[in-house]
């Protein structure tokens, strides 16, 4: 046995090793030194979390009786079950239809729509050159392809490289620029009237598109005539160095291939992102004066015009799709104060549209089945009407047993992230979906405020991270 014992150690020592450096990513693509730091800090974190859950799990029967010795507290309890049971059976539902979700192929150039591709642009310097760029690089025929690139009065170089894009791309862009910065609403509404392709395509102007892009985002409106609108599948393009765009990026393929699959099996994609995003132009149009005159509490809205032209397209009782196969990548922001910014404007905007589509969602909207929209809809307004309750339960918690606290929510995120890592390794074949951890501990305790805040903000304009 002694002469077997340390072979056997040494194995164990290798895969241990192989574990860490794939948990760390040690790998070219991690630049910054810091990242191997929180990657180690949140494993760390998660073991200590299992540690004081299994010392005091057992705790949980004292702190239910005092929870529960109050008629506030009984009632919050069963609400919670209630929500627990609720949000494990629509995670269910969702993961049927993400299974049943299939993309739409391409069809062939001759049954290819014309398409008018709208790139606003404010303050982003040379990044609108490339975005440019790789969509004329797009695999889709040029006498059905128009470009417009609207400088919304940017105070940078932005419409220099318009120019130099122009000089090179020639009659196939056209730019403009505005006299002044009016919003990302108002350069789209320039375009959406110049525009004579009988779709348009939004494209942020930090986002980079790939060669099949436009052909595959589009062909759904030709297999499906009441498509009204197409979502993009986005994707992170700074992910390379800083730790905050590979959670994102992990994030995103949540929310985009998981999420919005299921939401397009249902013909209900509640938002076609500004980054990459697909609308029919007789659907624009219809909703087109409603879009620009949009106000919220009488206050013009500048923000959420992705959410809400989508919202007003489903009204129509038109379907609303996800691409897959049509993909973007796109920059997000690198440090927490510009991250938060972002996800405020994300909430505020949640926050009006979740109202606006209350107002129709129980109504005959369209033809068919609507039973999927209407669960999607309770299941967001849910989690705006359950946030201070949570955030309530959440300090109470923590004030009658931190430690119980810790160590559930850790054993939580550790359940949670897992499926989130399997599904990102599964999907990518990278070990970047360990990144799906720190993620969920960030947003545990650093962001779990936004909503709330965006609920009692709601108001509020401002794009924020400009």
């Amino acid at each position: 046995m002694s002469t077997k014992s340390p072979k056997l150690s040494k194995s164990n020592s290798k895969k241990l090793n192989s574990f860490f450096k794939t948990f760390l990513n040690t790998n070219k693509k991690t630049e910054n030194s810091q990242n191997k730091m929180v990657l180690l800090s949140t494993f760390l974190l998660l073991l200590m979390g299992i540690y004081f859950f299994s010392v005091f799990h057992n705790d949980f029967n004292t702190f239910n009786n005092y929870t529960t010795g109050s008629q506030i507290g009984y009632t919050f309890i069963i609400i919670a079950t209630s929500l627990f049971i609720y949000k494990t059976l629509f995670f269910i539902y969702t993961a049927y239809h993400y299974i049943k979700y299939k993309p739409i192929s391409s069809v062939c150039d001759s049954e290819l729509p014309t398409c008018t591709v709208i790139v606003p642009a404010y303050n982003e310097g040379k990044q609108v050159w490339h975005t440019l760029m790789s969509l004329a690089k797009s695999n889709y025929p040029k006498h059905k392809l128009q470009l417009l690139a609207i400088d919304d009065g940017s105070k940078d170089d932005t419409w220099k490289w318009m120019l130099d894009a122009k000089e090179q791309l020639g009659d196939c862009l056209e730019i403009i620029k505005q006299p002044k910065n009016m919003g990302k609403r108002h350069a789209l509404y320039k375009g959406f009237h110049i525009g004579t392709g009988q779709i348009f395509i939004t494209v942020d102007s930090d986002s980079i598109v790939v060669e099949d892009t436009l052909r595959n985002l589009v062909s759904p409106f030709v297999k499906d005539k009441n498509c009204g609108a197409v979502a993009g599948n986005i994707r992170v393009l700074n992910n390379k160095k800083e730790m905050l765009p590979k959670m994102l990026d992990v994030s995103f393929v949540m929310s985009f291939e998981f999420v919005r699959s299921a939401e397009s099996n249902l013909k209900s994609v509640l938002c076609t992102p500004g980054a990459l995003a697909a609308y029919s132009s007789t659907a624009v149009s219809d909703c087109l004066p409603e879009w620009i005159n949009q106000t919220f509490r009488g206050t013009p809205s500048d923000i959420g015009e992705d959410r809400a032209m989508t919202n007003m397209i489903l009204k129509q009782g038109k379907h609303v799709l996800f691409q897959k196969n049509a993909i973007a990548y796109t920059n997000v922001p690198e440090e927490y104060l510009g991250l938060y910014k972002m996800f405020i404007r994300w909430g505020r905007s949640n926050v009006r549209e979740n109202l606006e589509m209350g107002k129709y969602v129980f109504t005959n909207f369209r033809e068919g089945k609507k039973t999927g929209t209407r669960l999607l809809f309770i299941s967001h307004f849910m989690h705006l009407i359950m946030s201070y309750p949570l955030i309530l339960f959440m300090l109470f918690f923590v004030l009658v047993h931190p430690l119980l606290f810790l160590g559930s929510t850790m054993v939580s995120i550790l359940i949670l992230s897992t499926f989130s890592l399997v599904f990102f390794t599964n999907k990518h074949k990278s070990s970047q979906g360990f990144w799906a951890y720190p993620y969920s501990i960030l947003y545990t305790f650093g962001l779990f405020w936004i909503t709330p805040y965006a609920i009692a903000t709601a108001a509020k304009s401002g794009w924020l991270t400009r």
